[in-house]
């Protein structure tokens, strides 16, 4: 049996202000920083040890699998990072708030943006600085690969694809491996791994800050998830990941 464990960054600036964030290169908030910590604490008293690491290339991510790392006293593993790992691309959402969002375009459109799997938001015109082909980081990246607005079932093929070439051949060496990400990144993940239907992922919300931890069989076929720590307060953050005024994406 193999396990990894994945971990939803801490809050961020932007969902703290309920704003669309998408690929949006935010900090963490106090409690974002908190919870990252608090998640390497869960970990290293529930006795995980890892051999390598992942994030995207947005600092929300990095800055939770750093803290989480800190606490384990693993800084020294190798960590990778790609943009493959991103957050769901909303774009022209992005920045946006919930309420200016669902005025313009009404609450059943950005709800079906949110949680169906093939609608994409209003893409980002030709332009626009907050396309990634103006942003450094892309910058030796084929253009053609860079989004201006994402689909989830989009996620979900392109975390699908990082997962089977990069991930996937380290666990089969039995490298221990942790994941630290996106809301959307992880649901698109678990969608790939488990095959859901579109129903159960609409009802699937990720907390921050709380470590999942998913046990696979021999073929890298998941046995089952499960989150760590304490219960009640597991629950408490994923009633706060389901609620969308709380837990912006």
């Amino acid at each position: 049996m193999y396990r990894v464990v994945m971990v939803r960054h801490g809050q961020s600036e932007w969902n703290q202000q309920n704003l669309f964030t998408g690929w949006t290169d935010v900090d963490l908030t106090e409690r974002g920083l908190d919870e990252a910590r608090e998640a390497g604490q869960i970990l290293r008293e529930t006795g995980y040890i890892f051999d390598a690491a992942f994030a995207s290339v947005l600092q929300r991510s990095i800055k939770t699998l750093y803290h989480v790392l800190d606490e384990l006293g693993l800084l020294w593993i190798p960590v990778e990072k790609s943009w493959k790992l991103n957050e769901r691309h909303y774009g022209a959402l992005q920045g946006l708030s919930k309420s200016e969002t669902a005025e313009k375009y009404g609450e059943e459109q950005v709800h079906i943006w949110r949680r169906s799997l093939n609608s994409r938001p209003p893409l980002l015109e030709a332009g626009d600085k907050r396309r990634p082909q103006e942003d450094a980081r892309y910058s030796k990246l084929d253009p053609g690969f860079l989004p201006a607005g994402e689909s989830l079932q989009d996620t979900i093929d392109r975390v699908g694809e990082y997962w089977d070439d990069r991930i996937v051949p380290l666990i089969r060496q039995k490298e221990r491996i942790i994941i630290a990400a996106h809301g959307n990144t992880i649901r698109a993940l678990i969608k790939f791994m488990e095959d859901l239907e579109e129903h159960e992922l609409l009802d699937l919300n990720i907390p921050t800050g709380v470590p999942l931890v998913y046990e696979l069989d021999d073929e890298i076929k998941p046995i089952r998830r499960f989150y760590l720590g304490h219960p009640t307060k597991v629950e408490e953050k994923k009633r706060e990941a389901a609620d969308p005024e709380q837990n912006p994406d």
